[in-house]
């Protein structure tokens, strides 16, 4: 420390605290002038009672206190980003008579949206990056907000695209991603619980939003609602406040004195660009993260993945349209998505304790791809008929399976990666999620325009989701036995190497000492003695 100490005399006032302020790690001492360094400055006035970190910058997770904070917010934050795509369907009949549009141009607006919320992940592991979990979903939850707000002064189809889509979209990226990222850092004993809890916000927000837009959309229109459901997303900017990063911040700042020559304004801003661009570029290649397509594991569950999101979502689309096709009330069909919700609010966090149980490591992919195997099949129970008692057990068996995929699908990803890439395998998959889930819908809104008949969509969906399932299964299972019998072929080739050293090593400290050891360890303790 003394070290330190001589080689930061030129900033004055930082020498003059350091006898009062707590110790730190080198380079995290901060100066009453306000500059901000590596501490805020509001732990610096108000928490010098607390032990510094430690000098490898290690946090160890919580696993609970503040971290059932951020899982809270993180629920609520699933609730309004991820759930609220298929609740698009409630104005899915106004919106082609607004614009005079077929049902596959229709169907390209909650495709953009699912889409630009998975495509968005390099992106917003940049943002993560650069400014934390906490500023990136208030960023999101702004443009969520401003996004829906401004659909509803739109009057064509491509307006709708840019800002439903994209522009809200990218705003559910921003908030969800980054709010997922922070909780697998707030919990690592009981992250297989907190991932189950925390899919219970899509839960919650099928449960809650088509209720809520149904009544809007009574009230008010389908312009009125998107007004006000613009509104309530604004709220990811409040969960976003309460998501506070664990260990010690960035340096932010700029250097408190500078020596070097001050450079023309115009040659700094140009240098100033240049440096974002490159950082930029850089991080961008960095949170691509094409290297963990190097990983086995991740690239076959990923590969699965995506061609499960071809059909994973489009039911919920398309099933308020369906039922309302057959003669159903749309209230009544509006009903059946938020039975949906209380279901997999009623099944998810028993299901997170479940799998939380020691039993269940190692054989999280085999359930996730069984639960998306029963999840499949059961889009073919809308072939049956278009009645609400067929519908509602339809609904049943869907959430029941949706639940258990939910409450696995991040944790599965998790087992797959280590931890520290784990926001860069997010968005990499994210990437690959985007391109089915955006040709998704309207390949399903193309089939009813041929055919005209809704059931067809379900049973392409059956067919896809079911055989994604198969692939996960067998893939892993063939993974696990090929792992297996290397690891065998290796111990056994490497024990007796070993035990050949053991015996080398203890025939070497029972050898007999010589004249020159017994002169080299009295040397030793001379110079320890002369240490001391």
């Amino acid at each position: 420390m003394m070290n330190q100490r001589n080689g930061n005399k030129g900033a004055g006032d930082c020498l003059q605290m350091e006898s009062k302020a707590p110790m730190h790690p080198a380079g995290m001492e901060q100066c009453p002038d306000g500059s901000e360094g590596d501490t805020d400055q509001g732990e610096k006035r108000g928490h010098d009672h607390r032990p510094s970190l430690p000098m490898d910058g290690a946090v160890t997770a919580p696993d609970g206190g503040w971290g059932w904070v951020v899982l809270v917010a993180t629920i609520i934050v699933l609730a309004l980003t991820l759930a609220f795509p298929s609740c698009v369907g409630i104005f899915y009949t106004d919106l082609q008579r607004e614009f005079q549009a077929t049902n596959s141009q229709t169907s390209w607006v909650p495709s953009i949206m699912t889409s630009v919320l998975h495509a968005g992940g390099p992106f917003c592991s940049v943002l993560v990056e650069r400014f934390g979990c906490r500023v990136t979903v208030m960023l999101g939850g702004v443009l969520s907000g401003l996004g829906m707000a401004a659909s509803s002064f739109t009057h064509t189809m491509t307006e709708l695209y840019i800002t439903t889509g994209v522009i809200t979209g990218l705003g559910f990226c921003f908030s969800f991603q980054p709010a997922v990222t922070i909780l697998g850092h707030y919990f690592v004993r009981r992250r297989a619980f907190a991932n189950a809890m925390s899919s219970t916000g899509t839960a919650l927000g099928l449960c809650t939003l088509p209720i809520l837009g149904n009544y809007l959309h009574t009230e008010l229109g389908w312009r009125g609602s998107f007004l006000v459901l613009g509104a309530v997303l604004l709220n990811c900017c409040v969960c976003g406040a309460v998501m506070r990063p664990l260990g010690p911040p960035r340096r932010r700042g700029q250097p408190l004195i500078n020596h070097a020559p001050t450079k023309p304004e115009e040659e700094r801003l140009k240098c100033s660009v240049k440096t974002l661009w490159t950082s930029g570029v850089g991080s961008l290649r960095k949170h691509l993260a094409f290297d963990l397509l190097s990983n086995l594991r991740y690239r076959v569950y990923a590969i699965g993945i995506t061609w499960m999101m071809l059909g994973f979502v489009v039911p919920l689309i398309y099933l308020v349209p369906y039922a309302t096709d057959n003669g159903m009330d749309q209230s009544r069909a509006a009903l059946l998505l938020s039975v949906l919700g209380v279901v997999n609010i009623v099944v998810r966090p028993p299901a997170g304790i479940l799998f939380s149980l020691p039993w269940f490591k190692g054989r999280h992919i085999y359930v996730f791809s069984f639960a998306l195997l029963v999840n499949g099949l059961s889009n073919s129970i809308c072939c049956i008929g278009a009645t609400f008692p067929v519908l509602l057990v339809y609904v049943v068996i869907y959430g029941l399976s949706m639940s258990l995929v939910g409450s696995l699908m991040f944790t599965v990803l998790m087992d797959n990666v280590e931890m520290s890439r784990f926001p860069a395998a997010l968005g990499l998959l994210s990437i690959m999620e985007s391109v089915t889930l955006l040709i998704g819908p309207p390949l399903a809104g193309i089939l009813i325009d041929k055919t005209g008949k809704y059931f067809v969509v379900f049973f392409a969906c059956s067919a896809t989701v079911a055989s994604s399932a198969l692939f996960l299964m067998v893939s892993f299972y063939c993974l696990g036995k090929r792992d297996a019998v290397p690891k065998g072929q290796l111990s056994a080739q490497s024990d007796p190497p070993k035990l050949a050293v053991d015996i080398a090593a203890e025939l070497q400290h029972s050898s007999v000492p010589t004249e020159r050891h017994r002169e080299k360890a009295s040397d030793s303790e001379t110079l320890d003695t002369t240490k001391l």
